[in-house]
């Protein structure tokens, strides 16, 4: 055996216990030291109006810099960047949507979705942006402290530098709490990831007037009010590394694991972008893209005035949903411990065929028309429950840099064996949120909206 004469080499923690100490202490503070909490309504309010925003829909042919391409009807950016809007044909979905084509946003490069935390007075604080989005109803809501594309922080745009971007285009790993390669909606992307992250501040940071400190008890506090924290932030929050309070659940891990690999193996899903223009069923206007029934979504485009951003003024196209969004987690316990029904969602866009998503994720509108025997399971439950068995509600804001007017009521309902059994449908499983927060840990296992739900729960404290 050949003898290692070098110095020893001092090894690290695998896991650091002290994180989730100090995550849950500031959890536990509902009080900021830098904002306080009934100041917070107050300073948004200002926040909005310091600047000026206005977003107004336009015709196609006012879109500054896009074009439609001849030969595939692609909606693109003539710099070849940012995103376009293509087809998308896709086989081997689920019942009742075996196959189907739409209109699809691809969008290759890697975004960075990063919040920076530091201590003030011993408790863990979070800094958080006022930014406007143009297709947020309610325009000014928290984003993280940094929400930007790759065209952005390289300044494709001409504009100015994006805000603390130094922190996460290279950190220090040793203050990296959480980063993670995670799914956006496959409903609508192809194949997009954004690179979720919570890294802690070495030394002093400058306080930029657009932006504040607040405890995680605060946020917390604020998911429970109708879109005040956005997609990006929702995300990023559900990657928070929290200690699980049971080690018990109805499957182990591996089972889980084996369940959910199981689903993915056997969907034989197959999707492939088409030429715009070839997608069946779908009919261009002067200022929309729609279905010729007039369902689920459309596309259309928009002028942006923002004077907080990097750039102040603007056009692009968006994805305008058709109705409000209900998703949903319902939630039971076995011997003591909560557990939610995740379902094993496809989305055509999804980089790997399955994610596990919410119980109900639908825009009802889109199932009127249907008997109740052919609705989607679980989704009528939700919609008649009980206030009683309702846990949390809020309306929360979809991506509001790529959709219009995207909202869904986000729910955790309880329920009992009659109405959602310990044996559920194929393609459900009950798991708890200590098992959701350790696949979060991992990309393109939980999908953006069971994200949501997760960061929702960790809100209600419903699990402790």
């Amino acid at each position: 055996m050949l003898s290692d004469t070098a110095a020893p080499i001092a090894l690290l923690d695998r896991e650091d216990p002290a994180v989730a100490d100090r995550i849950a202490r500031s959890a536990a503070t509902t009080e900021g030291a830098r904002l306080r909490t009934e100041d917070f309504g107050p300073w948004l309010a200002e926040r909005g109006r310091a600047h000026t925003f206005e977003v107004e829909r336009i015709p196609f042919d006012q879109l500054e810099g896009w074009s439609f391409e001849e030969e595939t009807g692609n909606l693109g950016h003539h710099s070849g960047r940012f995103f376009t809007v293509e087809g998308l044909s896709v086989t081997g979905g689920s019942e009742p949507f075996r196959e189907w084509q739409q209109p699809i946003i691809k969008q290759p490069e890697v975004g960075i979705l990063g919040i920076l935390v530091k201590e003030f007075d011993g408790v863990l604080h979070f800094l958080m942006q006022a930014k406007m989005e143009p297709g947020n109803r309610k325009l000014l809501q928290l984003s993280p402290t940094v929400q930007a594309t790759r065209s952005n922080y390289t300044k494709v745009h001409q504009g100015a530098d994006v805000n603390y971007i130094e922190h996460f285009a290279q950190p220090d790993r040793h203050r990296v709490l959480a980063d993670v390669l995670q799914s956006e909606h496959g409903s609508w992307f192809f194949r997009k990831s954004n690179r979720n992250m919570i890294v802690e501040a070495a030394g002093e940071v400058e306080l930029l007037p657009d932006f504040c400190w607040l405890t995680l008890g605060q946020l917390h506090g604020l998911m429970h009010q109708d879109n005040v924290v956005n997609m990006d932030s929702r995300t990023v929050l559900s990657c928070v590394p929290f200690a699980d309070p049971h080690q018990g659940a109805l499957h182990s891990d591996t089972g889980l694991l084996s369940w959910f690999t199981a689903e993915r193996s056997r969907h034989e899903v197959r999707a492939e972008r088409i030429p715009l223009k070839s997608v069946p069923g779908w009919r261009l206007g002067e200022s929309v893209i729609e279905r010729e029934d007039g369902r689920y979504f459309k596309v259309v485009a928009v002028s942006v005035r923002a004077g907080s951003r990097e750039v102040s003024r603007w056009t692009q196209p968006l994805f305008e949903p058709l109705g409000l969004g209900v998703t949903a987690f319902v939630t039971r316990r076995f011997g003591g411990v909560l557990h939610v029904l995740a379902h094993a969602r496809v989305e055509g866009g999804f980089l790997d065929t399955v994610e596990l998503g919410p119980t109900v994720q639908h825009t009802p509108d889109n199932y009127a028309h249907l008997e109740s025997d052919e609705r989607p399971p679980f989704l009528d439950l939700v919609l008649e429950a009980d206030p009683s068995r309702i846990r949390y509600e809020a309306l929360h804001s979809e991506e509001g840099g790529r959709f219009l007017n995207a909202e869904s009521r986000y729910l955790l309902v309880e329920a009992d064996e009659e109405e959602a059994p310990r044996q559920p449908p194929a393609g459900y499983a009950w798991v708890t949120p200590g098992q959701l927060t350790a696949l979060v840990r991992h990309g393109h296992y939980v999908n953006v909206q069971a994200r949501t739900l997760l960061a929702c729960l960790n809100a209600t404290r419903e699990y402790a």
